[in-house]
């Protein structure tokens, strides 16, 4: 009976002294952690990451379950560069807590620059939807969109870079994204369009739109016209063909145009571009009941239509009423500052009515917003240069 009992009390000691043993590690661990994690926090309080990143180092040894240290040592390492070093700390902190969005969209970027892009885009997709940080959501949706663009998914980098625009309209590189994605979405369309129907009449309208944006006028008519002819239902086809035969200096082809804005009108009295273009040509040829018929009608179809308001504000000037003229003017410099022909219109209109002031300041929005005009002119001659010198 003793011995039993000499035998389990020994056995007892042993137990004892193993978890006292175990408690002092822990605890041991425990204060090394704590010890670790507050020198990090210090050096980071003094923007020392170098100094920070070997305490969560050892932060993370002592205790390798804490979230806060391998998460914070991973955004570190991204932070200076180092991907592959980051990944481990990364990997491991989502893999504890999976809501952790912004880490994992940090993961996501360090994968695609180590190499591992269709990992990346997973963990970019993934974290994407939940980020609410502007500046770093639109950082991953720029990093989707490389990645999209990159294996010619350009429906979905379209997509990506609209939901961006939504949230910073005027940022140059979501602008510049835009862009490019809607280029290549052109090119690539046009050269399937040229592969599977070469002798189509879409063909040679694309191409007129192409030639258009070159300023290449002549080359606009001529692929316009031979669109006509091979189908004369093409849709839109007599207004496109009218608007390049009006810009042409050429009076017989100007006249001519007045004819295809006709047809168009004919073929499609649905359409409000047609409909303001014919009262532009009836204010020409001083038919001011008929102009305003056209404006009305173009009105009716597109409310929200520039042209026929600001044809319109012309017709009531013409008929001796610049206070209606100058109502509708402004609705459209409201709805679009940028209009600078609705700017002068107005200008004048102020005069009539004797608003000296406000004709200095719809004269100046003109000239500024004119120059702006002719400098985005400017650069798309520049950026089209190129293009006519390697076809020479």
């Amino acid at each position: 009976m003793k011995a039993t009992l000499g035998i389990s009390s020994a056995v007892v000691v042993v137990l004892l002294g193993s978890t006292l043993s175990l408690a002092q590690t822990a605890g041991d661990a425990q204060r090394a952690y704590a010890e670790h994690a507050a020198k990090a926090q210090s050096y980071l309080r003094q923007n020392r990451p170098d100094l920070a990143i070997p305490e969560l180092e050892a932060a993370v040894a002592a205790k390798p379950d804490s979230v806060d240290a391998q998460g914070n040592l991973g955004v570190l390492l991204f932070f200076q560069g180092k991907y592959a070093q980051a990944l481990p700390e990364l990997k491991a902190a989502v893999g504890m807590k999976p809501d952790l969005w912004k880490i994992e969209a940090l993961l996501g970027i360090a994968e695609r620059r180590t190499g591992d892009e269709m990992q990346g885009r997973k963990d970019l997709e993934t974290a994407f939807p939940h980020i609410e940080e502007e500046k770093l959501k639109i950082n991953v949706g720029l990093d989707l969109i490389e990645s999209y663009t990159a294996t010619d998914d350009l429906d979905k980098a379209s997509d990506m870079v609209a939901q961006l625009l939504k949230l910073k309209p005027t940022d140059p590189a979501l602008l510049y994204a835009a862009y490019r994605i809607h280029s290549q979405m052109m090119a690539q369309s046009l050269l399937t369009l040229s592969l599977v129907a070469p002798e189509s009449a879409q063909l040679h309208q694309a191409i007129a739109h192409e030639l258009q944006r070159t300023h290449d006028l002549a080359g606009t008519i001529k692929n316009l016209r031979e669109a006509l002819a091979i189908d004369p239902n093409l849709p839109g086809i007599h207004f496109e063909l009218a608007e390049a035969l009006h810009a042409s200096d050429d009076q017989r082809l100007k006249a001519e145009a007045e004819t295809q804005y006709k047809l168009a009108v004919e073929t499609n009295p649905n359409d409000p571009k047609a409909a303001a273009r014919m009262g532009d040509i009836e204010v020409e040829k001083g038919d001011i009941a008929a102009a305003q018929r056209y404006y009305e009608q173009a009105l009716k179809l597109d409310p929200s239509s520039a042209d026929a308001t600001i044809g319109l504000a012309n017709v009531d000037v013409e008929k001796g009423d610049p206070g209606e003229a100058a109502k509708l003017l402004e609705q459209v410099v409201a709805a679009d500052p940028t209009n600078y022909l609705a700017h002068y219109r107005l200008s004048a209109v102020y005069r009539k009515l004797h608003r000296p002031e406000a004709v200095e300041k719809e004269l100046s929005a003109y000239k500024k917003y004119k120059d702006m005009h002719e400098t985005l002119t400017d650069v798309y001659q520049k950026m089209d240069a190129p293009d006519k010198a390697a076809t020479q």
